[in-house]
């Protein structure tokens, strides 16, 4: 007797009729499959219509290859300078080697980091020990002068920026920081222009800048003349300075 109701319910009822109804239609739509490797030939679906010949599939790798920009990478093999008795001929110009580019592009990241609208001294210091591999570096971690020591002075000496400022992609040099790229290929002129400019050329550039944040730090994490002239010292030593 239960049977008997459902199954008149289900007569009854104009949803499941539709639904009986529509699975019937579709299952007397023909089904079309094609190859994605050939190209498309005109085809009558009644879903699709008529598809024109001169269409074709191709996989989405080939579709990249075809759009694919070539990229021209370039190398920078010399820093900014606001002298302009360093404009010379690319065969006089100062080489710098990839250490003290990489400090400096370190110290560009750092001073976004911190939210800083200029890349100053005390950035330059801090790429110095982010870039790590370089002598200097390490002749300052040796000496007691950590990154995170550098940074909080930083933070001491020239406050936190606004959370809600964003910094340029290359936060333009503060005078201070220029002239002590400047004073770097000064120092490198003064040996005779031997061997490359390194990050021990930028951070006596930084030191001989008396009232820049990077000098002012330095000396309050115990960085002295002394300490100074022995780095020089080894400064003369171009090969040994990268190793």
């Amino acid at each position: 007797m239960a049977a008997h109701s459902s199954c008149n319910f289900a007569l009854t009822n104009p949803i499941i009729s539709q639904i009986d109804s529509f699975s019937k239609q579709k299952q007397s739509v023909p089904l079309f499959f094609f190859s994605t490797r050939n190209p498309l030939k005109a085809l009558t679906n009644p879903w699709l219509g008529v598809v024109d010949s001169s269409l074709s599939l191709t996989s989405p790798v080939s579709a990249l290859q075809s759009t694919r920009r070539r990229i021209h990478k370039s190398v920078i093999s010399s820093l900014p300078t606001a002298n302009p008795d360093l404009v010379v001929s690319d065969a006089k110009k100062p080489k710098w080697s990839w250490r003290a580019i990489k400090s400096f592009a370190m110290g560009e990241l750092e001073a976004r980091k911190l939210k800083y609208p200029s890349t100053g001294t005390e950035a330059l210091l801090m790429g110095i020990l982010i870039e790590g591999t370089s002598f200097t570096s390490k002749f300052l971690r040796a000496n007691k002068i950590m990154l995170y020591k550098v940074r909080e002075e930083t933070i001491k000496l020239l406050g936190k920026a606004d959370m809600y400022f964003f910094s340029p992609e290359h936060p333009p040099l503060t005078e201070d920081a220029q002239r002590a790229l400047d004073s770097a290929v000064d120092q490198n002129r003064k040996a005779g222009g031997i061997g490359e400019v390194m990050p021990a050329h930028i951070l006596l550039g930084i030191w001989s800048e008396v009232e820049s944040p990077g000098h002012k730090i330095l000396a309050t994490l115990g960085f002295t003349d002394e300490k100074s002239k022995e780095l020089e010292s080894f400064a003369s030593e171009s090969g040994f300075l990268d190793e």
